[in-house]
């Protein structure tokens, strides 16, 4: 695999290890503007140890990364940001007790004043949060509203929204319709096809196949931290797939 800018974000032979343990053995991937590029495998496989590389939150141990055809090195989850790369994980990172506009700014927040009288311009945020919502399509009653009073789905929504509004370039999504139910899910997958038509590229960690096959356009396969596979997800099926994650099939590249 050689460096492309037309990927949104490749991986080139990522090695990450924990001790004598090697999560991940020589891991390249790419996925590009405007697609949903699914990663799947069984537990243990290296998918989250991968996502977390390319997110700041682990170093790797040899392999490069590299956006839009630039070459990056992250050593924090702020440096990943700062190169429009955001993460979706399963706990969402909402705080319960702040509000939703507080929540899509937090970490972020917007000031009005001079040198050392800064204060919020909460009224600049408001209207931000509004558009940010708007610009998926999300319905949330009012963005004043606390988080605790949020179902799944609507708290789902606003962590997918957040991570649309600032991540320019890559959104990372692990299990994003996990705890939710059949409605919940449908709307999350609207929500996913909306941010694909925006042009980001989304990486998709998800063990529903029905859901990768319907959503996705490039499938990467991993196991025990390989990557065993990846094809168009036109050109596969649920049956392959989990004969590549179990070690039945031989794979292709």
């Amino acid at each position: 695999m050689t460096n492309n800018p037309e990927y949104a974000i490749e991986v080139i032979d990522i090695q990450k290890s924990f001790g004598s343990v090697a999560a991940l053995r020589g891991v390249s991937l790419f996925a590009k503007p405007g697609e949903v590029t699914a990663i799947v495998g069984d537990n243990g496989a290296g998918k989250s140890t991968l996502i977390k590389c390319i997110a700041g939150v682990y170093t790797a141990d040899a392999g490069e990364i590299h956006i839009a055809g630039k070459k990056v090195h992250f050593t924090t989850p702020e440096e990943s940001r700062e190169f429009g790369i955001e993460t979706v994980y399963q706990t969402l990172g909402l705080i319960e007790d702040l509000t939703i506009w507080q929540n899509l700014f937090l970490n972020r927040e917007k000031m009005k004043g001079i040198g050392p009288f800064k204060i919020l311009n909460k009224k600049a945020m408001r209207l931000e949060s509004a558009q940010m919502l708007k610009n998926l399509d999300v319905y949330i009653p009012s963005i004043k509203g606390r988080v605790r009073g949020l179902s799944g789905g609507q708290r789902q929504a606003v962590a997918i929204c957040r991570a649309a509004g600032w991540g320019s370039k890559v959104v990372i999504m692990d299990e994003p319709t996990a705890a939710l139910g059949v409605r919940e899910t449908a709307k999350v997958e609207d929500l996913i096809s909306r941010m694909k038509e925006q042009g980001l590229a989304i990486l998709l960690i998800s063990h529903n196949f029905d859901q990768v096959l319907r959503l996705a356009d490039q499938v990467w396969v991993m196991r025990q931290g390989n990557v065993m596979a990846g094809m168009r997800a036109k050109d596969t099926s649920g049956d392959e797939l989990v004969a590549l994650i179990t070690g039945a099939s031989a794979g292709k590249k």
